[in-house]
Parts: C-alpha cells; structure tokens; sequence
C-alpha cells in the first residue's frame, strides 16, 4: 500500500530541521544582528590570485600563445645523432710513453695541449737533423777550397801549354832542346791529370751536398708533418706534443697515465657536442605530402613552450624500410652553421620533428593556415568543459579563468579560438589546482546532521 504524506505531516518535518539547524549554532553566543546576517554576498568573478609564494608552492609555470599551422603541422618522433664529422681522433704519430694532459670530459679549445710523448724516433729525428744540417753547412767551404784548387791547376795548364807552344816554336827554328821540350810535356800532362782529378773530386762534393740538402729537406718535410698532426707549433723539445685542431670536448682516453703507445694507437678522441642533426622515422603513407627543403623545427618533449625551438630544413632520407613501411626524415638544425648553441640538442635526445606541409616561400600567415595555438596540457576540464587559465596582462599576480574555445590539434599543441591573443601567457603546469579552486562543481567543506542535510562550514 503507498503511503501518502498529509499537510500536517509536512508541516511537522519543517519545523524539526528548522530546529535541528538552529542547535547547530553556539547557544551561549549572541545572536547577530539581522543586518549583519544579510549582508551582500561577493560578486563572482573568474579571477584568481596567484602571487609569487603560491606559483612558487604550486609549481606554476607559463606557455605563451603562438601562431602555429596546426592542422598542417605533421609531427614526428625521433632522436638527435652526431654528425659525421663531430668526432675527431688523436693518434700517437709516434711510438714513446704517454703523459696525458687532459681529462676526460673535459672542454678544450683549438691550440689546448692534449697529452706529452717521449718518443725515441722523434729524438733520433732531431739528432740527425742537427748532424746533416752541420754536414750541408761544411759543404760550401769544403767546395770553395776545391773550385781555388781547380782555378789554380788549370790557371798552370794554361802556362805550361804557353810554354810548350814556345818551345815548339824555338825547335822549329833550329833552336832549344828536345829536353827542355819533353819535360814542358811531361809537366803539362801531370798538371792536366791533378785538374781532372781535382774536377772529379768537386763532382763527388757537389753530388754530396746535393745528397745532404734532400736528406735534410726530406727530415725537415717529415718534422713538419708531425708537427702539423700535432695540431700547434711548439718549441724545440725533446718530448713532442700534441694540440687539439679544433674546439670540443674530450669524449674518452684510450690510453693509461704514463703507458707506452704504439705508433698510430689510438689516445683521446673530442667531439663536438654541437654538431648533430636529428633523425626522425615517418610513415611512407605520408611521402605524398613532404619533400626536400620543407621548413621544420624541433622541440623538446617536455618543453613548457618557454624554450626556443631549433629551426632547420628537412631532407629526406635515401632509402626506406619495406618491413615497417617507414622512412628516415634528416633535419639538418640552421644552428650548426651559425655556430647558436641549443644546449639540450645533444646525441641520444628524444625529441618531436615539426614539419609544416605545403609550404611556399612568401606565403602569408593566413593563407598558410597559422592560427593561435596553446599547448595541450594547458586545457583543463571541469566536468566536461575545458578550462585555460590566462594571466591578467594589467596585474601579473592574478589570473582569469576561461572557457576554453578550442580547435582541431596535432597532439601537442591545439588551436584557441577565442578569448586571447598572440603572446598571452598561459598556466600550463598547475592549472589542475587553479580549477579545483575556481571550480563550481567541487565539494566544499562542511558537515551532515542526523536528518542528512548538509551545513558548509564548521557550525
């Protein structure tokens, strides 16, 4: 049988939580003014104070609004590499005991001794230098003495050939003697014999000083090529030294403090952490729509929008991969030309390759589909509703509270349709806390009585 509830009825559960709610409240306090009971309640607002000790506490961070191609924005993992030419190795040109100068890790910069080598070839090099160097410098007057000897043997080959011709002269004409005669001969041909021999010897000098200059030019070459592996010039030394070429950072040492090397083996190798470029793997449904030279840029994975993105060109790779139908994606960072440092761009980095699609040169904003944008994770939802909380551009410690207009989105960041423009900072971490405070829908404190009703506050 249903039971119906009479006027009376009612009117008896009415006045029980009248008097239920009023033993609520603190009988030995006196009873305010009724004035005082009505006043005005706050007008709502959808601004909140943040002020620097609760953005410290609740860890609140900033992501400005951007113009962004979203809806033409193909985004792709993958990962930064060094380049090619990023690493540099230094052998030991020579074999001798290693005395490292460096350690690993280590920056160094172009001219910055590496490691010491007291290597006996280079010794023996230096020696000999210095020996034929001497020998070459006693070969021009060992020479000149030879070419005044030469001078003066044919100077009296052209006398005794004088005489001769006199003698011959006088015997013609019934005069001299046939004595006289054959020992001019004799002499003449004596004197003619100690030329050729003085002749033959300034030959043999002459092929020797031509033998000891290419010996030291060929020591010398030598001496400069190592000197030139080195990487500095350096001061004549027993020990020879060795220089980085170019700026970096010693990535390892291949050899023990003090130890013997071989000649060729392997010592430090510095790379330049700088020069990478990121290596992305894209689907090969999407080839239609990229191609060489595409404008492209790379961001951090968890970046806040406050870091600067790394700006490039992309080329795609030569070959790809039938089994998991992708394809290399290379973006060579404009950074590594002009020499800007990015210091989280480092080898190994995971990152995301943002390419925009169908671009022309000289394209406009809005013709190229650039609309404002805000990264995801700044959009809260209340309920079903998505909320962004936008700082005040006229007061920096407070923050407005919005319904969020949103777009279409790329996984990162998606399009904001209304109610902010370029460059507004947005709450991206500690959004969730701001919407439970300016939340509507969230439980506020209070208490049940025994007939369930619920009171807000304490009393």
């Amino acid at each position: 049988m249903i039971r119906t509830t009479t006027p009376a009825v009612l009117t008896m559960l009415a006045s029980l939580a009248t008097l239920c709610s009023t033993g609520c409240r603190d009988r030995g306090a006196p009873s305010e003014p009724a004035a005082a009971q009505h006043e005005p309640a706050a007008a709502p607002t959808n601004r909140v104070d943040i002020p620097d000790g609760v953005r410290r506490n609740l860890g609140v961070t900033f992501a400005k609004v951007e113009s962004r191609s979203v809806a033409r924005t193909l985004r792709v993992p993958g990962r930064f590499e060094p380049m090619p030419t990023a690493r540099r190795e230094y052998r030991a040109p020579l074999a001798g005991r290693i005395e490292l100068l460096v350690t690993q890790y280590q920056r160094v910069e172009a001219g910055t001794p590496l490691y010491r080598i007291d290597a006996p070839a280079w010794r023996g090099l230096a020696e000999e230098i210095i020996a034929v160097e001497a020998k070459v410098a006693s070969m021009g007057p060992l020479r000149e003495a030879h070419r005044v000897h030469e001078r003066s043997l044919a100077d009296k080959v052209a006398l005794w050939k004088a005489r001769l011709t006199q003698l011959d002269e006088l015997r013609a004409a019934g005069g001299g003697s046939a004595a006289q005669f054959t020992d001019a001969r004799a002499t003449l041909n004596a004197t003619q014999a100690e030329l050729a021999d003085v002749m033959e010897t300034d030959a043999a000098l002459q092929a020797e000083d031509a033998e000891a200059n290419a010996r030291l030019r060929g020591m010398q070459a030598r001496r400069a090529a190592l000197l030139a592996a080195g990487g500095c010039p350096q001061a004549e030394s027993m020990q020879f030294v060795v220089c980085a070429v170019a700026a970096g950072v010693v990535a390892s040492i291949d050899v023990t403090q003090g130890g013997l090397v071989a000649d060729s083996a392997n010592v430090v190798e510095v790379v330049q952490p700088e020069q990478v470029r990121f290596r992305a793997r894209a689907l090969q449904g999407d080839l239609g729509r990229l191609r060489d030279g595409l404008p492209s840029r790379v961001v951090a994975p968890n970046a806040d929008g406050s870091s600067v993105a790394l700006l490039g060109t992309l080329a795609i790779g030569i070959a790809a991969d039938p089994d998991g139908r992708t394809i290399d994606l290379v973006f060579m960072p404009s950074s590594v030309a002009s020499g800007e440092a990015f210091p989280w761009a480092r080898a190994g980095v995971a990152a995301s390759l943002e390419v925009t699609l169908d671009f022309t040169p000289g394209q406009e904003a809005a013709d190229s589909g650039q609309t404002l944008a805000i990264p995801m994770n700044a959009v809260v939802r209340d309920g079903i509703t998505p909320i962004i909380f936008r700082r005040d551009p006229k007061n920096p410690d407070k923050a407005i509270r919005l319904d969020a207009d949103l777009g279409v989105d790329d996984g990162r960041w998606v399009v904001i349709k209304s109610g902010v423009k370029e460059g507004d900072e947005i709450v991206v971490a500690g959004n969730f806390q701001l919407m439970l405070a300016t939340s509507g829908i969230a439980a506020k404190g209070g208490h049940f009585h025994s007939d369930g009703t619920f009171h807000e506050g304490k009393d």
